[in-house]
């Protein structure tokens, strides 16, 4: 179907950055995303009554710099998330309110959780972003899972449950499934835990007006007829000189190609001649976390009229955290919950109506019985899309960084790799993807 230039696989934001940025360049790009549509793990919802929200990744903050340029770039505007009024916690079967990101517990808790934030922000900051295993300690936290430095450090029960909650919130995964190295490394990418966890100054702090896919819609309209889409690449063939990707409506021919997916896709195109053998073995060690992302739509946000914000928090699931996704200018409430980890894979197998009738009965947990009469309900399994199979982002489990996970962002002759799991700073948020794409576009330009 022709030669280009550059050939970038997947139509998220990574991909579309690096595209874009050849396509500045002067470089000829073609575009291949095996859905039909763009936005890879960004995806919005449009209500029956024309609201949009999303239904896929849909936060930015302070720090993210290169996702908030883009943003500028492409006259895409943000507005807060709703973060006003009471959060909820629910502990001991007791709901309580409480301010900030951290709930009120006793005393002795609060001082077991503050002592182990300041540990993991302490050593957080040793780490070579460029390369977590270049730590004199990086053997020893990459063999052991971030559970067991949690039983190890954190003496309270309450103070546990907390932080299983953060990982949950900010991996979609337990503690038992992340090397403690990455989780240094992750804390540092985005700059330190309460900047993780937060909305107000945190990476939860603002959306985007009219919905996070925007972001692929405008970079598409850009590239026109370069973005070819239900074009899913089955086989690749590596030469001398140039690179064939083969789809389900033909060949394309490129003298490079930019792999922008999660890394477990790589491994399910047929490949000629095979990735090394370290690669693989790397590639096959990124499992993608887990999550079910649930919003649900009232004719109001009847919990704001409680002075309530809508964010809750709970050691009992399967819905354990809450945020309010209503749309400014709307009239209308929407409540939003997340299942992740163990939960998700567990709730997967459940259909909608089955998962409807415990995620509504989760938001009556914290905002009473008017949550269960909602106006539309949605909900997605992220381990369904044929093309992410999960959420948020890859997961690192003990040995993978101590195994030459750095060289994971490193070319394969003709072949480079964008995406949010090859970043430095931000790994697995819109920022790291946008670092990611223009370092791969960056090094395709070096060479064409």
């Amino acid at each position: 179907m022709g030669d280009t230039d550059v050939t970038v696989v997947g139509a998220g934001i990574s991909g579309l950055t690096a595209a874009w940025r050849l396509a500045q360049a002067g470089r000829r790009v073609t575009v291949l995303e095996g859905n039909d549509r763009v936005g890879g793990r960004t995806l919005n919802h449009r209500f029956a009554s024309g609201e949009v929200a999303e239904i896929g990744g849909q936060w930015v903050g302070p720090t993210q710099d290169r996702i908030l340029g883009l943003l500028g770039e492409l006259n895409l505007d943000t507005f807060a998330t709703w973060n006003q009024g009471n959060n909820l916690t629910l502990f001991g079967g007791r709901l309580k309110p409480y301010r900030g990101t951290i709930p009120k517990f006793a005393a002795h808790v609060l001082l077991d959780i503050g002592q182990a934030q300041w540990r993991l922000d302490r050593l957080a900051q040793q780490i070579d972003l460029d390369d977590p295993s270049r730590h004199p300690k990086a053997p020893l936290w990459d063999s052991m899972t971030f559970a067991e430095w949690i039983r190890r450090q954190v003496k309270t029960a309450q103070a546990r449950t907390v932080f299983d909650l953060a990982s949950a919130a900010v991996f979609a995964a337990k503690p038992h499934d992340l090397s403690f190295l990455h989780v240094l490394f992750y804390i540092k990418s985005g700059t330190n835990l309460d900047t993780l966890l937060g909305v107000d100054k945190g990476a939860q702090q603002d959306r985007i007006v009219g919905g996070s896919q925007r972001i692929c819609e405008e970079l598409t309209l850009r590239l026109g007829s370069a973005v070819r889409l239900a074009q899913p690449v089955r086989a690749l063939k590596q030469t001398r000189d140039h690179v064939e990707l083969i789809t389900d409506q033909g060949s394309h021919r490129a003298k490079r190609v930019i792999f922008a997916v999660p890394p477990t896709m790589v491994l399910r195109i047929t490949q000629e001649p095979l990735l090394p053998g370290w690669r693989d073995q790397l590639l096959q060690r990124l499992p993608q976390g887990a999550v079910i992302k649930c919003m649900a739509m009232y004719e109001t946000p009847f919990w704001r009229e409680r002075g309530l914000s809508g964010q809750a928090t709970s050691e009992v699931g399967p819905v354990r955290l809450t945020f309010d996704n209503s749309v400014p200018g709307s009239r209308k409430g929407v409540l939003m919950g997340f299942i992740e980890g163990d939960e998700a894979r567990q709730w997967s197998s459940r259909n909608e109506g089955q998962r409807q009738a415990e995620v509504l009965r989760c938001f009556a947990r914290y905002y009473g019985d008017h949550a269960l009469q909602p106006l539309e309900y949605v909900d997605k399994c992220w381990a369904d899309e044929a093309f992410a199979r999960g959420c948020y982002a890859a997961l690192f489990p003990p040995g993978v960084w101590g195994n030459g996970a750095a060289r994971l962002r490193d070319p394969c002759g003709r072949l480079h790799f964008a995406g949010t799991e090859t970043a430095t700073r931000w790994m697995g948020y819109f920022d790291g993807a946008v670092q990611a794409a223009e370092r791969a576009a960056a090094e395709v330009l070096a060479l064409t």
